[in-house]
């Protein structure tokens, strides 16, 4: 299950390395890198505000949020003094994670009515489904309806000049009949609705190739989530650049995969204080990457 594919030998990097960055340039809007505040998760709760500050002093231009809640908004930030915290620290936030199993379960429409006026309300452009019941998709006629239901929500959010995104983790890959969940969405959802969130460190765990699937779909993948793989424990994350994962060969692709958002995701923390760990991955970004 986590066997990675073969990339970039690294000597060929080394000799690449001059046109790599003109690559990474070239695909991307120059937002600078991102963070998906899930990382933060243990410490938002206790100092939002001081924890966004880190962020921004961290060297991260944009977030990406998770965990809005009806009564609470954002860890006790309603929508409009959450977005001012981000602009008064200089980010902005392209997207958000938002649950969406009561629309994809019943069709009801009124989470994502809600998730429109956060969404609006914060400067966001996309509505992103973090992940999905698994139950929703035990077969192939299953997967086509969430695929329509995408569809559908994707129509419901452009009349609010919003997106609609899909952050994948590793069972989209499971045999389903004589496909998987991944292909079906990607077959079956209409390029110009329906954005997707590459998470590259769940798709190499899932035994798949992040290049070959920009090839096989290239434009589709407006967001990746750059999360590294530990070289002992393949289960945990680890700082970007210390892991197994190729970002330079993965990245020198992004282009091809339509990709202008670059965001962090680190789920655990070993042995470092979380604002050492996500200010080194900022800086590798921005130095080795040229994010």
């Amino acid at each position: 299950m986590t066997t990675r594919r073969t990339f970039l030998a690294q000597a060929g990097l080394i000799s690449a390395g001059v046109m790599l960055a003109p690559q990474l340039l070239s695909a991307k809007e120059k937002n600078g890198a991102g963070l998906q505040l899930y990382s933060l998760r243990d410490q938002l709760p206790a100092d939002v505000k001081g924890v966004i500050a880190k962020v921004a002093k961290a060297g991260y231009k944009e977030v990406e949020t998770f965990g809005y809640n009806k009564d609470t908004g954002y860890w006790g930030l309603h929508s409009k003094d959450f977005g001012q915290l981000l602009k008064d620290n200089g980010l902005t936030s392209p997207s958000g994670h938002y649950g969406l199993d009561s629309y994809f379960g019943s069709g009801n429409t009124d989470e994502l009515k809600t998730y429109t006026d956060v969404a609006n309300t914060i400067g966001q452009t996309y509505i992103i489904v973090p992940s999905l019941n698994h139950d929703f998709i035990k077969t192939v006629d299953d997967c086509k309806k969430v695929a329509e239901k995408m569809n559908s929500a994707a129509e419901i959010l452009k009349s609010a000049g919003l997106k609609l995104g899909y952050h994948n983790h590793n069972f989209e890959w499971q045999p389903v009949g004589n496909t998987t969940f991944y292909d079906v969405v990607l077959t079956n959802t209409d390029p110009k609705l329906v954005n997707m969130e590459m998470d590259i460190y769940w798709v190499v765990r899932a035994g798949q190739d992040p290049i070959a699937i920009f090839e096989k779909h290239p434009g589709r993948f407006t967001f990746v989530h750059i999360k590294d793989r530990d070289k002992t424990n393949g289960d945990l994350n680890t700082e970007i650049g210390t892991g197994s994962i190729d970002f330079k060969a993965i990245l020198g692709k992004a282009k091809l995969g339509g990709v202008k958002h670059f965001i962090v995701e680190q789920e655990n923390f070993t042995n470092i204080d979380p604002y050492v760990s996500i200010t080194q991955s900022a800086a590798y970004l921005k130095n080795s990457l040229h994010i």
